[in-house]
């Protein structure tokens, strides 16, 4: 990930530090789905150029070409001499935003793709939860509640329970090499860049502009990721093997992780914030879809289909009430406390509700 146009400019700046309510609509799921996939393909693609071009040239020239696709849209951003000159006042947060995102981000990732196994980057990449929230709760005010704690260490148990199989012992196995140093800087770089984005420092014709936002960042990142490569250039052996591998990787990580990601992680981070979108990724969205797969073996229906996954959210939403609004629970029921008796009580009443969902629905085939 890294640069992204944005909707942020539909909040007002006297509440730019301030959480506000989300809801995660059918269109936030969207736009907080796609970009993972997106990113992931980049890393494969990237692991796979290994051998075809440099992982410092490689970032300058994806960042070039998505400059050249996005300039028939962005170009407003630097048109007339009111934009540049607004543009010039705003040059130091614009030039931190593109040296975290454009110049450094996909950087130390392709740098980390060389010595690191996909094992070991997907491990700690999974600390992106915990970075953003730390990120937000030093530099930018932000307050961490224990349930967002909680979902990220669920999120990092969860990617842990997948690595090893369900057998910690495997995870000891693991080998920490130089790559990994990379993806931890680089998750510290994303949770910035993250975070800034919640800010409202640049002109508001451009902020409001996708596109236009986009291009001045690419316009500064261009800077730092061209000093990146020349320096790759002049220290190693790094070299360019022109070809149809080549070319292909290059409109890969141009048009789908540096254009159509990026916008729409950045309406994702509008509409939905920065910690949000990492919960959702880690821990939302594939739990939800294990429960809507297990649905759809009981029922024979379509695991996609709407019904189901309201249904799945409405069982989840009766289990969480009984966590969190456990004190109004046992205050109305006249409860001291809930225990074994009234643990079954409510497991019991749940089956119940279960019993009559699954009723009218056809069943599984045979």
């Amino acid at each position: 990930p890294a640069v992204v146009g944005t909707g942020l400019g539909q909040h007002s700046p006297t509440c730019r530090h301030t959480p506000t309510a989300m809801a995660l609509t059918p269109r936030l799921a969207l736009l907080l789905s796609v970009p993972p996939l997106l990113w992931a393909g980049n890393a494969v693609v990237g692991r796979l150029a290994v051998g075809h071009i440099g992982p410092l040239w490689l970032n300058a020239a994806r960042w070039a070409l998505a400059f050249a696709l996005i300039l028939p849209l962005g170009w407003r951003a630097f048109a007339t001499p009111a934009a540049r000159s607004a543009i010039r006042q705003r040059w130091r947060h614009l030039a931190l935003l593109s040296a975290v995102g454009v110049g450094a981000y996909n950087a130390l990732q392709y740098l980390a793709l060389k010595t690191s196994t996909p094992l070991n980057v997907t491990l700690v990449a999974s600390s992106i939860p915990l970075w953003m929230l730390a990120t937000g709760a030093l530099f930018f005010g932000a307050r961490i509640s224990r349930q967002q704690l909680l979902g990220a260490a669920l999120s990092m148990a969860g990617v842990g329970v997948v690595l090893s199989r369900g057998d910690w012992a495997h995870l000891l196995e693991l080998r920490l090499v130089t790559g990994d140093l990379y993806v931890l800087l680089a998750t510290a770089c994303w949770a910035l860049y993250s975070w800034l984005l919640t800010r409202r420092d640049e002109p508001d014709a451009i902020r409001s502009d996708w596109a236009a936002f986009l291009m001045a960042q690419v316009v500064f990142g261009l800077g730092w990721s061209g000093a990146f490569a020349a320096s790759e250039w002049a220290l190693t052996d790094a070299r360019i093997v022109w070809g149809w591998p080549t070319l292909a990787t290059l409109l890969f990580v141009a048009i789908g992780p540096a254009v159509l990601a990026y916008r729409c992680w950045g309406l994702g981070v509008a509409e939905g914030g920065p910690a949000l979108d990492v919960i959702y990724g880690h821990l939302i969205a594939p739990v939800h879809a294990q429960l809507c797969n297990l649905w759809a073996v009981a029922t024979g229906m379509d695991a996609d289909a709407n019904r189901i996954r309201l249904v799945v959210f409405s069982l989840i939403g009766q289990v969480v009430y009984f966590r969190l609004g456990a004190r109004v629970v046992t205050r109305r029921m006249g409860w001291q406390t809930i225990s074994g008796s009234e643990a079954r009580e409510i497991t019991a009443m749940l089956a119940d509700n279960l019993d009559r969902l699954l009723g009218p629905m056809p069943k599984a085939r045979s």
